[in-house]
């Protein structure tokens, strides 16, 4: 027979959450109970009391000094106040998406009627309709739903909400909203059914479709395993077990298929699966003649603390990795198992089908699981790859993954190396948080195979880059060639650009045509720049750059603006004794020389000019060669003055009488 598990098969987050949540409590010790079974599945519930942990159904049952954990079905209000009241110490384990349910009720006005979707005697439904405020309804059908309705007084005038039960089946769902609808005039929709519980049913209903017969597995009393049941059932004949042995009294019928379905309820540990699979697999193989010893070795492998074995895996979920060890005991690798990095996700790593190798670290014979780690195989890999290193010098890459006190640890083949701030590349002072899950390359510079640590150096391995750039660079560098580069510092009066191993300088004059007081007006540290190489010192090491462009220089742009004779506004910039300058185009500023300012005698410039002052003056002179411009507003006051005459004269002549 072949068969194929569902991929969704198994705990669903927030069974996972509960149980693990009793499962710590029962490891710190003390009296630790549940408040009714914390999940639907007998083994569960029995492993658990292996642990100690008992079961209690009502709040005054609790032993005195006991931790109560509410189960993730929830429970109404009055049983958290009652435990209150008692002075009962207690943990939630209700599962969030049940939590938002009571949540959306709670809100609810108190003469809105709360209509829920659901089983009206399953425990989360009790729990649901025990946090409403006000009138509520329970319909396992739309047609249940619309009689209950029609029966309420007035009920065309009512406000109501409908909810649905987590593990609602989600066609029946449609037909209830379709009959709320039909009766409600005033009605809000919130569509509660778990999103797994969705996507279980849907894979459950496709595979039930392709599948000659289907195994469900799950407890009897579980809501969601029920539905799984009803859906695989109108598709193809199916079998309901809660454990493995269930499958012997039905062995003719499962023989008889040649494809079988399997899938799993959300309160269903992995090993119970996993057991239904080799149970099912063993079985194909009596039929196929195995001989004795072989069913005999199929049916004791075993494993063992410590043993390397290759896995297969079977499954994906959020926190942990199915994988088929070939022996009798379901494989599994939690996420903190997979990979040194916290933050990452199962399917970034293997997907379905994948053959890895593994670390047997834990092996439950009761369970019948076997907890296995790809990290620690990795790390001690990684371990002798990180000490060949210190000893051969060869460059490893990782991936910067904290940030502590006094330097950062880079993660390489699942080892994590320090590396101090000094060795980090980042300056003195500078946030090494700027390396936070980047990619490094590094050399180890220490190793301690007793205490299995190393230090590694990024600096090191940026110096021999820098090195080899360098050399590259003067073999290659001439006068006038152009590169591109990064401010990397600034003084008073010069740039210092990266240009790749070699550092360039651009003084002042050879930073821009303007005058400025500082080179921080024109360029900041960490700028990216297109310089030409002025200068090359061979024997020194020194290169000189030039920053500005000729086809900035102001002197070639006033070419094209203005010429001698042009009148111009301009802005005063400095005052001297002997006149002052005044800024014609950025860069070039023309002297107003003091018998320039005024037709009259100037004694003090400052009598008649200010810096800032913006005044009218005409060109005079254009130096191009020597870089020299004059200014004069007094020539331009005497052209105004005669054309003001000019003008007075020709209004005159016109005025004169004419001869006859």
């Amino acid at each position: 027979m072949r068969t194929e598990t569902a991929g969704t098969a198994g705990f669903c987050f927030g069974v996972q959450r509960a149980v693990a949540l009793v499962e710590q409590e029962a490891q710190r010790g003390g009296i630790v109970c549940t408040l009714g079974p914390i999940i639907h599945n007998e083994t569960v519930t029995r492993r658990l009391a292996g642990m100690g942990v008992t079961v209690i159904d009502t709040p005054e049952e609790a032993p005195r000094g006991s931790r109560v954990v509410i189960r993730a079905h929830g429970v109404p209000l009055s049983v958290t106040r009652r435990m209150e009241a008692l002075g009962i110490p207690y943990l939630d384990a209700t599962c969030p998406f049940v939590a938002k349910v009571h949540r959306i009720v709670a809100g609810v006005p108190p003469d809105t009627v709360v209509m829920v979707a659901g089983d009206p005697e399953h425990p989360e439904v009790k729990g649901i309709t025990g946090h409403c405020r006000g009138p509520f309804l329970v319909a396992q059908t739309g047609s249940e739903l619309e009689k209950a309705v029609l029966s309420l007084e007035n009920f065309h005038k009512q406000s109501y909400i409908l909810v649905a039960q987590t593990t609602f089946n989600r066609q029946e769902w449609e037909k209830t909203v379709f009959s709320a609808k039909k009766v409600c005039t005033k009605l809000r929709i919130f569509d509660t059914i778990c999103k797994a519980t969705v996507v279980r049913q849907d894979e459950a209903d496709r595979l039930s479709r392709r599948a000659d017969m289907m195994v469900v597995i799950g407890g009897r009393h579980s809501s969601n395993t029920r539905k799984l049941f009803d859906i695989c059932s109108a598709n193809c004949p199916t079998l309901l077990v809660e454990e493995p042995g269930e499958l012997s009294l039905h062995r003719e019928r499962l023989l008889q298929a040649s494809f079988i379905g399997i899938t799993a309820g959300a309160s269903t540990p992995a090993c119970i699966i996993k057991e239904v699979q080799q149970t099912m697999s063993r079985m194909d193989n009596i039929s196929n003649d195995m001989t004795f010893e072989e069913m005999l070795e199929q049916s004791f492998k075993s494993t063992y603390n410590g043993e390397k074995v290759t896995g297969i895996v079977t499954g994906i979920k959020p926190n942990e990795i199915f994988v088929d060890i070939g022996t009798k005991h379901a494989g599994f690798v939690p996420v903190s198992e997979l990979s040194e990095d916290p933050s990452v996700k199962p399917e970034d790593i293997v997907k379905v089908g994948d053959e890895i190798e593994l670390l047997v670290v834990r092996v439950n014979d009761v369970e019948g699981t076997a907890m296995c780690s790809k990290k620690r195989l990795d790390q001690a890999a990684g371990f002798e790859k990180v000490m060949s290193a210190g000893e051969t010098g060869e460059v490893l890459t990782g991936i910067v993954t904290e940030v502590i006190k006094g330097g950062i640890l880079v993660l390489t083949s699942g080892i994590k190396v320090f590396v101090p701030a000094s060795q980090s590349g980042v300056p003195r002072d500078g946030d090494l948080n700027v390396l936070l899950r980047k990619e490094v390359s590094f050399k180890i510079l220490e190793t301690n195979r007793q205490r299995r640590r190393a230090l590694g150096s990024i600096s090191a391995v940026l110096r021999a880059q820098r090195e080899e750039l360098a050399k590259a660079f003067w073999e290659a560098v001439e006068v006038g060639k152009v590169y591109t580069g990064v401010v990397k510092s600034i003084t008073n009066f010069s740039v210092f650009v990266d240009l790749g191993g070699v550092d360039g300088r651009i003084g002042m004059t050879d930073l821009t045509w303007l005058r400025v007081k500082h080179p921080s007006e024109v360029v900041k540290v960490g700028d990216t720049v297109t310089v030409t190489v002025k200068d090359v010192d061979m024997e020194n090491k020194k290169v000189s750059l030039i920053y500005k462009k000729s086809e900035d220089n102001p002197w070639e742009v006033i070419k094209t603006q203005h010429e001698v004779g042009d009148v111009v506004t301009v802005k005063i910039m400095s005052i001297t004794a002997f006149g002052a300058f005044a800024q014609i185009i950025p860069g070039i500023d023309g002297l107003i020389h003091i018998s320039q300012i005024a037709r009259e005698r100037v004694e003090k410039v400052a009598d008649k000019l200010s810096v800032g002052d913006v005044v009218e003056a005409k060109i005079t002179e254009l130096d191009y060669d020597k870089k020299r411009a004059s200014l004069s507003i007094k020539a331009l006051l005497a052209d105004r003055e005669a054309a003001d005459e000019a003008a007075n004269v020709a209004a005159v002549e016109e005025e004169l009488p004419t001869e006859a």
